[in-house]
């Protein structure tokens, strides 16, 4: 199989998306792709479970995308073979009444892995400079008192957003949370089949709403929306990395030997040994339960 490094897909400081690829030639078949993901997905499995009992490292993965770009099965089968008290997904959807009586980056906050944990975040704290960039007039259901009209969204506007945003990863960074931010990054061309995919196959059918097309018709804005994020937030401590998403396994294992290879580095992250008094005694405790 193809060698890969986190660094061939990290962003560098600036993106142009329409310049970056969206397939990614591994060399090998599906049935092979599929095999080595499961194989390093075993080895971030041990990381995790090590990183839990070490308790002083969280990791957020963040994960956006057009619609279709395979969010959903990627969470599923890169995170599948980790201990499920080790890691929680939060998939964001339109805000909540609750959650709108609150400055925009609280649900995420709070949805913040713990130390020792995976926090996998769905679509993320991004929406709020995506669709609502796209969507302006979503930002009036958020009743800030400086906003009166569409014409209180400017350039000004996001610019404060984006400076938010980077403080907020900077902040989480400095107390222990290790950010990971993927793209999935798929051409027009593949959503229109995956549309076409959700409207033929009938246990696909619920994935489908009308919607999906008229959002498809803001291609362009979203892409413009998307590169000036990725560019404004690619940061040495939340760095944003580009996957080719065209095919799904390809994207999964890139992922997930992205994670693993990243993770690896942390040679810190270990599990705790046991004070000397209880390593002394162990034949004793063993000697203890055996005699019961």
């Amino acid at each position: 199989m193809k060698s890969i490094k986190p660094e061939d897909f990290k962003v560098p400081a600036s993106v142009v998306i329409k310049d970056l690829q969206t397939t990614f030639n591994l060399k090998e078949d599906k049935a092979k792709i599929e095999d080595e993901l499961q194989d390093v997905c075993k080895k971030l499995a041990k990381i995790q479970n090590a990183m839990y009992a070490h308790g002083k490292y969280a990791v957020l993965i963040c994960i956006q995308g057009m619609d279709t770009a395979g969010k959903d099965s990627l969470i599923r089968e890169v995170f599948k073979e980790l201990n499920a008290r080790g890691v929680v997904v939060h998939s964001f959807k339109t805000p909540t009444e609750l959650e709108l009586k609150h400055d925009y980056l609280w649900r995420h906050y709070i949805s913040l892995p713990a130390r020792g944990k995976f926090g996998v975040f769905n679509r993320t704290h991004y929406e709020n400079v995506l669709v609502t960039r796209v969507h302006p007039e979503y930002i009036l259901n958020e009743h800030l008192p400086n906003v009166l009209s569409l014409n209180d969204v400017n350039d000004a506007f996001w610019d404060k957003r984006f400076e938010q945003i980077n403080n907020f990863e900077k902040t989480i960074s400095e107390n222990g949370t290790i950010i990971f931010k993927f793209f999935l990054n798929i051409s027009k061309e593949e959503q229109k089949d995956r549309l076409l995919r959700r409207l033929d196959k009938p246990n696909k059918n619920w994935k489908f709403s009308p919607g999906d097309l008229e959002e498809r018709k803001l291609w362009n804005h979203y892409q413009d929306c998307y590169q000036d994020a990725i560019s404004r937030t690619a940061k040495p401590h939340a760095p944003w990395y580009v996957i080719p998403s065209d095919d799904k396994p390809t994207a999964r294992y890139i992922v997930a030997k992205i994670l693993l290879d990243t993770l690896k580095k942390y040679d810190d992250i270990r599990e705790p040994e046991l004070d000397d008094d209880i390593k002394a005694n162990i034949d004793d405790y063993r000697k203890q339960l055996e005699n019961e």
